[in-house]
């Protein structure tokens, strides 16, 4: 007669029978996956029968006139496809918008000054791609992080992280907002402006949760500096043709990369220059190659932008990185740097002098750029004064100019939009946001890696409060979609227990183990 013999180990209780996988009885090592990998099969061959459809229903498209028929239905083919990647990677399909978020301007359908009353309409601006990714990113986020928040919080390594007072500070932001809806004279612009900020707010709040521990802290780095690619690769190519995409502004050529505007492009090189910088020490093999390569042509492109706020918040960023790290012979650099600027690229000098100096008769207007910002900010204060609680509606305040524009100043945009309720709340965002960095750099160590990441962000985390005093860095979604990144990964360092509470200073750098300071070469070599 013929025995059994159980496999050694602890005899199951009938409780742990009773929770047995049904898919894994008599399965092999990957019992209980069947399912998911069968999910992903599907979701992978309809969204490539979907983006099949799309495309064909686009090519039948372009024998029309209007651009909105072609790109409507692949906007909608790859809406369906990130939406089926989102529902089985989420952090996948995060990572991916995060690639390649800086080339969506490409595919805009309104005008190159968005919100413009004579260049563009509500239902333009609606349908822009980056608009629907904001709704896509909206009801992905906020579901995966109603999953996350219904789990108790675990502060350890890996687990679910506590939310920050960031959090409170966004929700009282999109309170005010939409508050300000009873005040706007047109809800369906301040509507979608709204939804530009609130899918911002929750692209913070998901890379919080979603950036724990340090593996994560990597792949999010390496996530945004492979952004680079697209408008790195796409300004190359426009020089090497001959026509680089610019505009013009009083005599002056200043080149835009994919995006509408050249101060969103130098904004958005300035924070990933300036964070570059701060972890290069800590990059090694070829991905130190790739980053060196990134940062100078980006260095290049951003002089080429001769944006003013951009440049002088990141001479005051890297000197904050300098300070911060102890690297006082990057002080020489770039010294040496700000010389050549000025002696190789054309018409920087004249952009800078341009900020005080006199307007010549028959000139341009904006060639005061401090005269013409005073000016315009005296102009619109007084919009305020009939709705001082909620402001006149969010976006509004370049239906109510003569120059159609926007303040040029996130604060007094807070005001004079939400009103005193939206500063307020505004004003605690910020201090925030710095508090992150404050904090980061508290709890770690000069010559770590923890060290770089802190320092890093806290630069970048002024250099967005210095040039909210003189531009509208609230409403370039694209940018701060990577100062969440950044945000995020100082929070997780924070966490890490080799840099967790109070740590004593010093010059001499501390040991550093494997899991506190991997180089980012590590992310991008694995496979």
């Amino acid at each position: 007669m013929s025995t059994t013999t159980r496999p050694p180990g602890p005899t199951p209780t009938p409780r742990e029978v009773s929770t047995i996988d049904p898919d894994a009885v008599g399965a092999g090592p990957h019992a209980g996956t069947g399912r998911r990998h069968l999910g992903s099969r599907v979701a992978a061959v309809g969204g490539a029968l979907v983006a099949a459809a799309a495309a064909a229903v686009s090519g039948l498209a372009t024998l029309g006139t209007s651009p909105t028929w072609v790109y409507l239905p692949l906007l909608a083919g790859i809406g369906v496809a990130l939406g089926m990647l989102a529902l089985t990677r989420f952090a996948g399909f995060v990572y991916l918008l995060l690639l390649t978020r800086t080339g969506l301007d490409l595919l805009k359908l309104s005008g190159p000054a968005a919100g413009n009353t004579n260049t563009n309409t509500a239902a333009a601006r609606g349908l822009d791609p980056s608009t629907l990714v904001g709704l896509l990113v909206i009801v992905a986020g906020t579901l995966w992080l109603i999953a996350q928040y219904s789990r108790p919080a675990d502060p350890s390594p890996g687990g679910r992280p506590p939310a920050s007072r960031l959090r409170v500070a966004w929700i009282a932001l999109i309170v005010a907002a939409v508050l300000s809806l009873f005040g706007s004279q047109n809800p369906l612009v301040s509507l979608i402006g709204i939804t530009r900020l609130l899918a911002v707010a929750v692209m913070f709040l998901v890379l919080e949760q979603l950036v724990r521990d340090a593996k994560s802290v990597r792949t999010a780095i390496a996530v945004a500096f492979g952004s680079l690619v697209i408008p790195l690769t796409y300004t190359a190519f426009g020089f090497v043709s001959g026509h680089p995409a610019a505009d013009v502004k009083s005599s002056f050529v200043r080149i835009t990369g994919p995006f509408t505007q050249s101060t969103t492009f130098a904004r958005y090189l300035a924070f990933l220059i300036v964070f570059g910088v701060a972890i290069l020490p800590y990059v090694k093999g070829r991905a130190r190659v790739a980053l060196v390569g990134g940062l100078s042509l980006s260095s290049v492109f951003l002089l080429l932008t001769l944006t003013r706020g951009a440049l002088l918040a990141t001479v005051l960023g890297l000197l904050a990185v300098v300070v911060l790290q102890r690297r006082w012979k990057l002080l020489l650099g770039l010294g040496a740097a700000g010389l050549l600027a000025l002696t190789l690229v054309p018409g920087l000098g004249s952009r800078l002098d341009a900020v005080t100096q006199e307007r010549a008769v028959g000139q341009a207007p904006t060639s005061n750029s401090l005269e013409w910002r005073l000016s315009y900010w005296a102009e619109t204060l007084p919009l305020a004064d009939r709705q001082p609680v909620n402001g006149i509606g969010y976006d509004m305040t370049q239906y109510k100019t003569d120059v159609a524009k926007q303040p040029h100043n996130d604060f007094i945009k807070a005001y004079v939009e939400t009103g005193i309720l939206g500063l307020g709340a505004y004003l605690y965002l910020c201090w925030q946001i710095v508090v992150i960095g404050l904090r980061a750099v508290r709890r770690t160590v000069v010559g770590t890696w923890g060290r770089a990441v802190a320092a890093g962000y806290l630069a970048c985390a002024g250099m967005f409060v210095l040039q909210s005093v003189a531009a509208n860095v609230i409403s370039s979604v694209v940018v701060l979609w990577y100062l969440a990144v950044f945000a995020a990964a100082a929070l997780a360092v924070t966490r890490l227990p080799e840099v967790a509470g109070p740590v004593r200073r010093s010059r001499a750098p501390r040991a550093a183990t494997p899991d506190l300071v991997p180089s980012v070469s590590d992310t991008l070599e694995k496979p």
